[in-house]
């Protein structure tokens, strides 16, 4: 049973007092300074009831003996894990007691989870991602309703949210790949490489919706911060991103780009009365063949080629325009 006498030291007094009183948002609201101060009060209350409340059996489903025994002997991150929760449970306390609390350690304790939780999704939005990952009805439709598959998409919507990294890697596949065995059964096949192709397979279902692929996965992800990993000896030289796609997906993104804008001015040349042969030569000549690759230059020599190479040996045989030319009819009478 948490007392009044656990609320920490002398110097919470007042936190405790104006609790008592139904004030202490209001008196945290008054200025910067009383919002610093009762904060630091308020902490001192806090920081016990959450590592004992939260913290400690945190780390003892994790397996940090340590980590759980004292906060003294916590590792680094899980440390800053625990000063984020009491964090959070300390904007929460400063925001939300606004009624009288008689016992202000027994009051934290009831509310640690809803304090956590509303500071999760708060920095989960702040990062672009879902604040409640769940798989849209549309998403479990192209995964065929699978187990695995739908399972692997949540977590990988929890996982852009999320601000750590998975070490030097994008995606955190051993232990995506120990779930997969749980889930499928499939242990001897459950590692790291198929994981990865199953993470491929979702991300090209999520892609169904560029708009929403954009928003909730890819814009999240770029809030992660890479990790530093040592330079080798001999001249600086710019790390490697972390790649959500390969380059042939990237290229692939680029041309369907260009196709519609090339489509769009030849359907605007074909409804003036140009000849559909002479708009579309042109049109493809100059689209793509003055289509300019940005990441061409980060690239290893002989990588892929040019959009504008393949374009103008494309438009230069007779018989592969006539072909470009009845395609391309086609697509704008569906249209």
């Amino acid at each position: 049973m948490l007392s009044a006498e656990s609320a920490g030291p002398a110097g919470a007094a007042e936190a405790a007092e104006l609790a008592r009183s139904g004030t202490l948002a209001s008196a945290a609201a008054r200025s910067p300074e009383a919002r610093r101060r009762l904060a630091g009060q308020v902490y001192t209350v806090a920081w016990p009831i959450v590592f004992e409340r939260l913290t400690r059996d945190i780390e003892r489903r994790r397996g940090h003996r340590g980590c759980a025994a004292s906060f003294q002997k916590m590792l680094p991150e899980c440390l800053d894990g625990f000063h984020d929760a009491v964090g959070a449970v300390v904007e929460y306390v400063l925001v939300h007691a606004d009624t009288p609390i008689r016992n202000l350690p027994a009051w934290i304790a009831t509310r640690i989870s809803p304090a956590t939780v509303d500071a999760h999704r708060r920095q989960r939005g702040q990062r672009g991602a879902l604040q409640r990952p769940r798989l849209p009805a549309w998403l479990a439709t192209a995964l065929h309703t699978e187990p695995w598959p739908c399972e692997l998409a949540v977590r990988i919507l929890v996982w852009v949210g999320v601000p750590a990294t998975a070490g030097a890697g994008l995606w955190p596949l051993d232990d995506w790949a120990q779930r997969r065995a749980e889930t499928t059964g499939d242990w001897p096949g459950s590692d790291a490489h198929r994981v990865q192709r199953d993470v491929d397979m979702v991300l090209a279902a999520m892609r169904l919706r560029p708009r929403w692929f954009a928003d909730y996965v890819e814009r999240p992800l770029g809030h992660k911060v890479a990790p530093v990993a040592a330079q080798p000896a001999g001249p600086a030289a710019d790390p490697t991103p972390l790649r959500l796609v390969s380059s042939d997906e990237e290229d692939d993104a680029r041309l369907d780009a260009l196709a519609e804008t090339a489509l769009e001015e030849i359907r605007r040349r074909l409804v003036a009365g140009e000849p559909a042969r002479a708009a579309v030569e042109t049109v493809v000549r100059t689209v793509f063949g003055a289509a300019d690759d940005p990441e061409a230059h980060a690239r290893p020599p002989h990588d892929h080629a040019e959009p504008g190479e393949r374009a103008l040996a494309l438009v230069g045989d007779p018989a592969e325009i006539e072909r470009i030319v009845t395609a391309v009819l086609a697509i704008i009478t569906e249209c």
